[in-house]
């Protein structure tokens, strides 16, 4: 198996990019990046240097992922989704001179595995998104999202649960704290403001 990059991307050559990775056309994926295998990178996408992506995930066109971000396998990028690594951003220090890489450090955005964040939501660096959680289109996450969590709005905040189908969960009259997926019919608790998966 190999990798599919069309002619018009830009890869670093010091970046790794996965067996059966495709990277579409204007997309740069910069020096140090590891890509997993069975990865989708669209047209205009950006993944800045030492950005670490596990196996099966999806950057939707022009996704910009900024370095350290951390994607887990399996995780979605929507369209024009932006994880950023600044929280004090300033294009200029006190003095009024140009910042340069040094002059600042770059947080990460931690995204878990099979997790998926909307088509222009922001990510704002430092948080993390956890396993299988569902970031709604536009939404700015400003704090860190739990596993299973369904969150959405400016600031985003949650709203529900969602399973491993991306389905909102069903509370389950039947079962206190307990939750169902409409969908695969899996079972969820939650406690303590966490989800978890029933064995």
């Amino acid at each position: 198996m190999s990798n599919r990059i069309q002619p018009t991307a830009q890869v670093d050559e010091r970046a790794t990019v996965g067996d059966g990775t495709t990277v579409w056309d204007l997309a740069q994926i910069r020096e140090d990046a590891r890509l997993g295998t069975g990865c989708i990178v669209g047209r205009g996408a950006y993944v800045g240097p030492g950005v670490r992506i596990g196996d099966n995930v999806k950057l939707q066109n022009y996704a910009l992922v900024y370095e350290p971000a951390v994607l887990g396998d399996g995780a979605f990028v929507g369209p024009a989704a932006v994880l950023t690594n600044d929280y004090f951003p300033r294009s200029v220090d006190p003095q009024g001179r140009l910042k340069r890489g040094d002059d600042w450090e770059a947080v990460a955005v931690v995204v878990g595995e099979g997790a998926s964040l909307g088509a222009r939501s922001v990510c704002v660096a430092p948080v993390r998104v956890g396993r299988w959680a569902l970031v709604a289109a536009g939404a700015v996450v400003t704090r860190d999202v739990p596993d299973f969590a369904l969150v959405a709005g400016v600031p985003a905040r949650r709203i529900g649960w969602v399973g491993r189908a991306g389905v909102r969960l069903v509370e389950r009259e039947d079962v206190p704290g307990g939750w169902e997926c409409p969908e695969t019919g899996a079972l969820y608790e939650e406690k303590d403001g966490e989800l978890v998966e029933r064995a």
